[in-house]
């Protein structure tokens, strides 16, 4: 079978890099992704806040097992509905890489190489390049107009505890979300007080300093034993590539409540959290930086669930990204 050496060599290379822009991009606690357990109510999505007025990514690691049988309002539905199906774009880019990815081994099967037709090294980053920037057009167009479709149900349907308060204390008293659990688990209402508030944002700010020290011992403290299961992976992945992350200063600059229940004995809060902090990806051998600035901030908004039992202290539970 004839080989095109430049082309399977740029396709290594294209492959690399795919499977290493995740980590880079989302070394930070929580890996970027959407993980944890919110008891009944995990496979459901929060309720909209102006704080993360998007519906929130879908749990990607969890172990509650899924239930369809999810009673909601219509924002919370809607949320839900939108979490169980891959976006537009994700669609997208998945079949044309597949497309692409197929028609390689097409042409490896008749002869022609892996990007058959293709000439030259320089041709085959020409054609990644082009790729990317098509799929990134596309993918800015559906994240706008996703945007603005859940903009528009969330002013109708009023959805979403907080009302843009800069402190969670000035959310104590504001009614919690109406969203609803399944038929077959008992929740009652949940009204965190200032002090529950005050505990949420201390949480932020110890559970990354603890991710950043890799002390495991506070982090057992802090976090279910799931979610420190799900840390222990990320670290595991930074360890196989040299790296080493911390996420540092942090600054808490907003953040209100979407939801709050009781069941099976434990309070639950979901609280969506705007904050800026220095995200710094670094080598361990030479301690140089692989992404991110020291000396720059960068800001995030991520929905995040604590739980306690029987009055207890608040531990980390979930992390979810804001749409």
């Amino acid at each position: 079978m004839p080989r095109n050496r430049p082309a399977l060599v740029a396709a290594a290379l294209a492959a690399g890099l795919m499977a290493f822009a995740p980590i880079i991009a989302e070394a930070r606690v929580g890996g970027g992704s959407s993980s944890g357990s919110r008891g009944s109510r995990t496979q459901s999505a929060p309720a909209q806040t102006q704080t993360a007025p998007n519906s929130s990514q879908p749990m990607q690691r969890t172990q509650q097992p899924s239930n369809p049988s999810v009673g909601s309002t219509a924002p919370a539905a809607a949320g839900a509905a939108g979490a169980a199906r891959p976006s537009a774009s994700r669609g997208f880019m998945g079949g044309m890489m597949g497309g692409l990815l197929g028609a390689g081994l097409i042409g490896m099967l008749f002869g022609s190489g892996l990007l058959g037709g293709i000439g030259g090294f320089a041709s085959i980053l020409g054609l990644l390049f082009q790729v990317a920037l098509v799929v990134g057009v596309i993918w800015l167009v559906m994240r706008l107009f996703r945007g603005r479709r859940q903009q528009s149900a969330y002013a109708t349907a009023g959805a979403g505890a907080g009302m843009g308060a800069t402190t969670f204390a000035r959310q104590a008293q504001m009614p919690m979300s109406g969203s609803a659990a399944p038929a077959s688990v008992a929740t009652m209402p949940f009204n965190p007080t200032p002090a529950d508030f005050q505990a949420y944002e201390q949480l932020l700010k110890g559970v990354n300093a603890a991710w950043s020290a890799r002390d495991m011992a506070t982090l057992n403290r802090l976090a279910t034993p799931e979610m420190v299961g799900y840390f222990n992976d990320d670290y595991a992945a930074l360890d196989a590539r040299g790296w080493r992350n911390e996420t540092r200063d942090i600054s808490f600059d907003q953040g209100d409540l979407a939801e709050a229940w009781h069941e099976n004995g434990q309070d639950y809060a979901t609280v969506a959290m705007k904050f800026s902090m220095i995200d710094v990806t670094r080598k361990v051998a030479d301690n140089s930086v692989v992404e991110g600035d020291p000396n720059r901030r960068t800001t995030a908004t991520e929905i995040w669930t604590f739980v306690r039992a029987g009055g207890g202290a608040w531990r980390l539970s979930a992390i979810q990204q804001a749409g």
